[in-house]
């Protein structure tokens, strides 16, 4: 599998092109920064001091390498995958060898950080329901009122969570036409992107 850059990332990592290979290293160090604590702007303006360029310029630096090594190591990406994709960004041979060596030695910490930050929501685990109809009362003696009970079981991590939850049946209804609405925008191009880059 091959990554694919937009061109604003392409036009940003380029910059990292003309970068000799101990400054690279250090923008790979703020990178790993970035990923393991957030954006630290003193590092970007000290960095730009020295090199001379402006503050935009390192940070868009930065957060493009960091797309670059948060992707690959999201998708693990092997050596060959690794270095086709940022082969069409022009980077010399001592760069692509750079940048490969840094993404084997820290994938798995990235990893392990892109887990530790990703949702852990209460997911499906069972659901009973059960339809009721009232047919009379002592009031009203010629009457139906039906009802539909669920009860509705989740986990969240080893733990059980029960839900019980009582509608009409227009409601269902509706319920499920918008259900089905979302699972059908779901498969849209547009929310596969989406969806690729939120895993």
């Amino acid at each position: 599998m091959l990554l694919i850059f937009e061109d604003s990332q392409k036009d940003h990592l380029s910059f990292l092109a003309d970068l000799d290979a101990e400054v690279l290293k250090e923008f790979g160090k703020i990178s790993l920064n970035f990923i393991r604590k957030g954006a630290n702007t003193k590092i970007f303006q000290g960095a730009a001091q020295k090199l001379g360029v402006p503050v935009d310029t390192v940070q868009h630096g930065v957060e493009a390498l960091m797309y670059l090594l948060t992707e690959s190591s999201k998708y693990l990406l092997n050596e060959i995958d690794f270095q086709d994709s940022i082969m069409t960004l022009g980077f010399g041979d001592e760069t692509r060898s750079s940048l490969l060596a840094l993404y084997l030695e820290h994938r798995r910490e990235i990893r392990d950080i892109l887990n530790e930050m990703s949702l852990d929501l209460p997911h499906y685990h069972n659901l009973e329901w059960r339809f009721d109809v009232q047919l009379a009362s002592r009031s009203l003696r010629h009457q139906v009122s039906p009802s539909i009970l669920m009860k509705l079981q989740t986990m969240d991590g080893d733990k059980k969570e029960m839900k019980m939850l009582q509608t009409d049946p227009v409601n269902l209804v509706h319920i499920t036409r918008v259900l089905e609405e979302a699972l059908q925008e779901m498969k849209s191009g547009y929310c596969r992107r989406i969806t690729r880059n939120i895993k």
